[in-house]
């Protein structure tokens, strides 16, 4: 018999609950193959990533194929969070998304120079949102080859 398969875990991090419930709606909607994990700031995201405290379970708290990455958030902020994950030789292969607000020319420049691997500016349409889901699913869960996998 063939090992269970890992659960595989999109992270999402981001304060606004609002913005989760959606992203988890258009991800049903785009048949993710990956169960959507949530924390709502940075100090929480290196918690998770880490293993530590209320994170340390590994088969509640699975390791992330691709997190989704907030830029502005309490305790710290989502460009905080990058630069410290890059730093991390065990989370520094972690793929990182921004999606975010801003449109930022700065943001976007300053994400890209500290590690982040794209930059997504959040839709103001449903629609569109999963239709970024589905190119999500298809690039960093289909078609990508990814550090452990």
């Amino acid at each position: 018999m063939a090992p269970a398969a890992k659960p595989s875990c999109l992270l999402i991090a981001d304060d606004d609950e609002n913005d989760y419930v959606l992203l988890n709606c258009a991800a049903r909607r785009a048949q993710l193959p990956a169960q959507l994990c949530w924390v709502k700031d940075g100090m929480e995201l290196l918690q998770y990533l880490r293993g530590q405290g209320a994170y340390g379970d590994p088969a509640s708290y699975p390791r992330p194929v691709v997190l989704l990455l907030d830029l502005n958030m309490p305790r710290k902020s989502g460009s905080d969070a990058l630069q410290e994950i890059r730093r991390d030789a065990g989370l520094r292969s972690l793929p990182v998304v921004i999606f975010t607000t801003s449109k930022s020319a700065d943001d976007i420049q300053l994400s890209y120079e500290a590690g982040a691997n794209s930059f997504i500016t959040k839709p103001p349409e449903f629609q569109r949102l999963v239709e970024i889901m589905e190119v999500l699913k298809r690039y960093w869960f289909e078609t990508a080859t990814l550090p452990g996998n």
